[in-house]
């Protein structure tokens, strides 16, 4: 039997369920009708052509800035492939590197965001910029050479892959002097300046041509028609047309200050030489100078003076003319530095991703030139920006926003869309999830708005607008209060952010963290699967072997060390690039012996030599072995050739083996080729001794007993060694 439904029931079922249906479509239809219409992302696109009102603008945001968000765009990252960071970089070889690159590459795109806390809206107003710069040279007396710069062919077509226009950067970007290139022009200005004063004195132009004496004897006449008219009280405008050809040659009367005055144009600067002389020899009243004018013009004028007297007083007033000219000049061609002197002065919050880098070029490029060492770094940069907060470095620091990234990646635009989500889609809405989230409303001038289109990743302006919210909800996730006038010195000191300010990842695929504010080097809790695929490296137990054959790779050159002192000899094989590769030995006594071995097979040269499986790396006759300091000393070089082991020749290394001081008895020093014969005597019976040891104990683990094929090898080749020497 049938079950039937009551109708009566079934309809108010119905019609429950139809009433339920029309009003969720209904509130879905109301929010989208109050939710606005995203436009376009504000930014504001800043070139020389409209830098200074925006810089002034861009002051009182600062000013009133809780902190500011910063990005910057470069033209590569990496000179070589060796000089990327690798998992064996020392801190302060990656250091050198990362130095490497700010003083090679340049910076296209400048991104600065100030963020303010509104506590009427209980959110944050952001005022994104986005600044076109470029290295362009605008005063002819300063060095061309530091204009020069690379480009990295994948940074490059990266740019372009996101729009990037780079006319826009090369023809409108803002130019800029470092502090120390300013203080070096103004030194320079100086020393000219004295230079004028004391060498008064004047050669003659010989006339040698009789088109000079003809003009000579024209200017001569021109000059005292003029003179004598001024005597008379009369106003006059004189022109020089000494042919068709001069007819741009003009000599009008102007004032200077109070002075009667010829200005002088269209002549060239052999005919102005000849006039200048002329005028010394024959007018004892009439002073040659030459004032600056605009865009960057000279202008010469011969002025009529009233005495010696007067004559002084002129020269001291053009002298300070120009002076104060110059000085204007080198004023304007500072550019875009003052946004990094204001950055500096008002001592605020810097917020960077991943950002040691972006540190390095702000100094290098708008201070002056890097220290070579990382602490020296540090210190100086502390100076100039004293707060700075790295987010990749908050994001993996904290296990509360490490619950909130839910083991996603932090790079920058993974952290905006995980911690963001509202501001990434570019509305805020009022579901339960958005009430977790900080609001950011972005203002440009007048414009203040709180919805629009995702912005261009790698725009600098909308990455550091990206960084600025990233930080502030983590602050919240934090548990930071933005309370209502507070400032960045409040904000630094605020007792959960101050253990995260100043410590930045110290490269940009790396596991150390750098104290800017202690200068101290500390290994980072959270690695990543890529960074802790390496066992531990031990430095003092590193070896670096460059030139040896191409066609050998890492595991063949660990296995040729192993069969000579033990198969446990060798902890690991780091591969620098095709050239080179790191050693990592189990004892830090056998880069000792490997050296002093090597050195041995390579002066031997004979048939037992070759027998050596040690052999395989030396042949060719261009293997190269040194300690991890080589490396260091090598990386510090401003040279960059591809491969490292044309790196090495670059940098001046002519040597093949570099001896370390060891604890073999008779080696005392640095050991070098050519060294006393019974120290190498001493040194290969010691090796001898120790590697007959090895390869006893070897022998009874290794079932095929290559180690024990190996120590007969080699007793063989010290025994012959031995001889040699003592028999030399």
């Amino acid at each position: 039997m049938k079950r039937r439904c009551p109708v009566g029931a079934l309809s108010r079922a119905l019609s429950r369920a139809l009433t339920t249906t029309t009003a969720a479509a209904a509130a879905a239809a109301a929010a989208q009708a109050q939710a606005p219409t995203p436009s376009t992302f504000p930014i504001k696109n800043v070139t020389r052509s409209n830098f200074e009102p925006a810089l002034e603008s861009l002051r009182e945001h600062v000013r009133a800035a809780d902190y500011v968000a910063v990005d910057l765009e470069m033209t590569g990252v990496t000179s070589a492939p060796w000089r990327e960071s690798f998992e064996f970089d020392r801190y302060d070889v990656r250091y050198l590197k990362v130095k490497d690159s700010a003083e090679k590459f340049a910076v296209v795109q400048f991104g600065v965001c100030p963020f303010r806390w509104d506590p009427q809206e209980l959110c944050f107003v952001a005022h994104p910029h986005n600044f076109y710069i470029f290295p362009r040279q605008e005063l002819s007396f300063d060095d061309p050479s530091a204009y020069e710069f690379l480009c990295q062919t994948a940074s490059v077509d990266f740019l372009a892959k996101y729009q990037f226009d780079f006319n826009m950067c090369i023809r409108e970007g803002i130019s800029y002097l470092s502090r120390e290139q300013e203080n070096e022009l103004l030194r320079h200005l100086e020393e000219s300046s004295c230079s004028r004063i004391k060498h008064k004195e004047f050669r003659d132009v010989p006339l040698i041509s009789i088109a000079d004496v003809l003009f000579s004897e024209r200017i001569k006449n021109r000059i005292k028609e003029w003179h004598d008219e001024l005597l008379h009280d009369r106003n006059c405008e004189l022109q020089f047309n000494e042919s068709s050809n001069d007819s741009k040659q003009l000599l009008q009367t102007i004032f200077y200050r109070t002075r009667p005055a010829l200005a002088l144009s269209g002549f060239t600067a052999h005919q102005l030489r000849l006039i200048q002389q002329v005028t010394r020899n024959h007018f004892e009243d009439i002073v040659y100078v030459c004032m600056n004018v605009q865009n960057a013009c000279v202008q010469p004028l011969l002025v009529y003076t009233d005495g010696n007297t007067d004559k002084d007083l002129l020269m001291k007033e053009v002298e300070d003319e120009n002076r104060r000219g110059e000085e204007l000049k080198i004023h304007s061609a500072v550019g875009f530095r003052h946004v990094i002197d204001l950055l500096s002065s008002e001592q605020k919050l810097i917020v960077g991703h991943n950002c040691f880098l972006d540190v390095a070029h702000i100094c290098r490029k708008f201070f002056g030139q890097l220290p070579f060492t990382a602490e020296e770094f540090v210190s100086s940069a502390n100076k100039h920006l004293p707060y700075i907060v790295d987010t990749k470095v908050l994001l993996n620091s904290s296990d509360i926003l490490k619950y909130w990234m839910r083991k996603s990646k932090t790079s920058l635009s993974s952290s905006f869309v995980r911690l963001c989500p509202q501001i990434a889609l570019g509305y805020t809405s009022t579901d339960l999830a958005s009430k977790t989230c900080v609001k950011v409303e972005v203002q440009v001038d007048d414009l203040r708005a709180s919805s629009w289109n995702a912005g261009a990743k790698h725009e600098a302006g909308y990455d550091a607008f990206m960084t600025g919210c990233v930080f502030a909800q983590a602050c919240s996730h934090l548990g930071i209060k933005f309370h209502p006038h507070s400032s960045s010195e409040i904000l630094v000191r605020d007792e959960i952010l101050g253990k995260y300010v100043n410590r930045l990842y110290l490269s940009w695929n790396n596991r150390d963290i750098i104290d800017f504010s202690t200068g101290s080097v500390t290994g980072n809790s959270v690695g990543s699967t890529y960074l802790n695929q390496y066992s531990k490296i031990l430095f003092e137990k590193t070896i670096l072997i460059w030139g040896f054959p191409p066609k050998l790779k890492a595991r063949e050159i660990k296995e040729c060390i192993c069969k000579v002192f033990g198969p446990t000899s060798v902890t690991s094989v780091y591969s620098l690039d095709k050239t080179t590769v790191f050693v990592q030995f189990k004892e830090a006594e056998l880069i000792s012996d490997f050296l002093v071995m090597k050195e041995t097979l390579e002066r031997n040269d004979d048939a037992i030599s070759i027998l050596n499986p040690l052999w395989r790396v030396l042949e060719g006759g261009n293997t190269c072995a040194a300690d991890y300091e080589t490396y260091k000393e090598i990386c510090s070089s401003p040279v960059s050739k591809v491969y490292f082991s044309d790196q090495a020749r670059a940098a001046g290394i002519k040597w093949k083996t570099k001896l370390l001081k060891s604890e073999v008895p008779g080696e005392e020093g640095i050991r070098k080729q050519g060294d006393a014969n019974s120290s190498l005597e001493n040194a290969v019976d010691s090796i001898m001794d120790k590697t007959n040891l090895k390869s006893k104990k070897s022998a009874s683990d290794d079932t095929n007993h290559r180690s024990s094929s190996c120590g007969a090898i080699l007793d063989s080749l010290c025994a012959h060694e031995v001889e040699r020497v003592r028999t030399y």
